[in-house]
């Protein structure tokens, strides 16, 4: 019951956040300014590179979202900052829209991690209180674009598991540079993501990435 009324706290901040927030997308503009974005992230969205994600398919407003994340420091990332700067609501919106309505690659994942891979996302871990990433991100993986939640679903194994590092690391308060703490958690408290990767270890990490990546 604690971690259902977690998860409703976030899904109702989020979609709060946004309610209203994101213009209208216009796909052909987007299509337009993609051309910006075409070398790490591919011109439909299908980055070939692994360390760089996939944008294709992924719901719209997430990518708004991040997009001003990144442009507001919110998400520190030295490629993406100076990406968004200079971008209005407007093409962060056209942008979105465009990239949720390419079609997305699937990845192949190593067989010999699936089935460790498909237990915890369906099932979490109940010794360590992990919870299911199915309970917030589906099934199949299609995310939920009501609430901003992310498509995870044929994402590269390698752009997962440093998310996921970098999430445990925000959560655990690592010693490190590399966290990520753009949930909609307000400052100095924990999001989501940081809750359930600071449970994660290495193995669970590269388990998830893998399935994730070959999960459609």
């Amino acid at each position: 019951m604690k971690k259902s009324f977690a998860a409703l706290v976030a899904l109702v901040s989020v979609t709060s956040a946004f309610a209203g927030g994101m213009p209208k997308g216009d796909a052909t503009a987007g299509q337009a300014l993609a051309a910006q974005c075409a070398a790490c992230h591919g011109a439909d969205g299908n980055s070939a590179a692994p360390t760089f994600p996939k944008l294709a398919g992924q719901n719209a407003k997430y990518i708004y979202k991040q997009l001003h994340d990144f442009k507001s420091g919110r998400r520190n990332n030295a490629l993406m900052m100076p990406m968004a700067a200079d971008k209005t609501d407007q093409q962060m919106a056209d942008l979105s829209v465009y990239f949720s309505q390419q079609k997305a690659g699937v990845n192949l994942a190593d067989p010999a991690l699936v089935a460790k891979g498909e237990r915890l996302y369906r099932g979490g871990n109940p010794a360590t209180g992990l919870a299911a990433c199915a309970g917030c991100h589906g099934p199949s993986g299609k995310g939920n674009a009501l609430a901003a939640f992310p498509k995870l679903g044929g994402q590269h194994a390698d752009y997962v598991k440093a998310q996921l590092i970098a999430f445990r690391a925000a959560g655990r308060d690592d010693n490190t540079d590399q966290k990520r703490v753009n949930d909609a958690a307000k400052d100095g408290e924990q999001g989501i993501m940081q809750m359930v990767a600071a449970k994660l270890s290495d193995k669970e990490i590269d388990a998830l990435a893998n399935y994730i990546s070959g999960l459609h």
